[in-house]
């Protein structure tokens, strides 16, 4: 059996996803049109674009190979795959986007750019998707924030529905102690009135 290639893989992967959500969420109806897969398929070679910027006077490398491969690890492939410029290229030898994108950070790094530079540099060119994250300014921050946020208020609000019902499950507790209490005072009282009606029956007896 001929190996296949990570795309292949992807797709595979993709398509079991694809099958797991209709099972889980149902089929759609019939006419329902059938939401878009992301495609993990041949690149499109047309969506390169260069990011070319001239060096800076007295240019030196603005840092070591590692931290080149870092910030590679910070821009998306462009292919149409879900990976980072690095891992792409080291890891689809079919791809040709993220060699390109990795020879335009060589010339930004050796022309004396800094990551936030060269990072710029990208999202200019191809806009925020340029980026394996958004940005951490302007409404972008939700994007971090909003899930802790979400999840703090989900424990909140579960705190204090345990805390509510604890409360009336003592308080449950307390009243059917006092009912509890209650009746057994009034058992208590019938039978001490039962008691004294029998001695005033035999007082009136021994009178006569």
């Amino acid at each position: 059996m001929s190996a296949i290639g990570r795309r292949e893989f992807l797709a595979g992967l993709g398509g079991v996803a694809g099958s797991a959500a209709v099972i889980a969420l149902g089929a759609p109806e019939v006419g329902a049109q059938a939401p878009a897969q992301q495609n993990f398929g041949p690149m499109d070679q047309s969506v390169f674009r260069p990011t070319i910027r001239p060096a800076k006077p007295g240019a030196a490398p603005s840092m070591t190979v590692l931290e080149r491969d870092a910030l590679e690890k910070r821009l998306k492939c462009q292919c149409g795959c879900i990976l980072d410029v690095y891992t792409c290229r080291t890891t689809d030898f079919t791809c040709q986007i993220s060699p390109a994108m990795h020879r335009d950070v060589l010339r930004l790094v050796e022309g004396g750019y800094t990551g936030d530079e060269i990072l710029e540099a990208f999202v200019e060119t191809y806009g925020e998707v340029a980026l394996t994250s958004p940005k951490k300014e302007g409404f972008n921050w939700a994007g971090y924030f909003a899930p802790a946020v979400v999840m703090g208020t989900g424990a909140v609000v579960l705190t204090v529905m345990i805390r509510k019902w604890s409360m009336e499950s003592r308080m449950a507790a307390v009243a059917a102690g006092a009912a509890a209490k209650s009746d057994s005072t009034i058992d208590a009282t019938a039978a001490a009135s039962a008691d004294e009606l029998a001695r005033l029956e035999r007082a009136m007896r021994d009178d006569h």
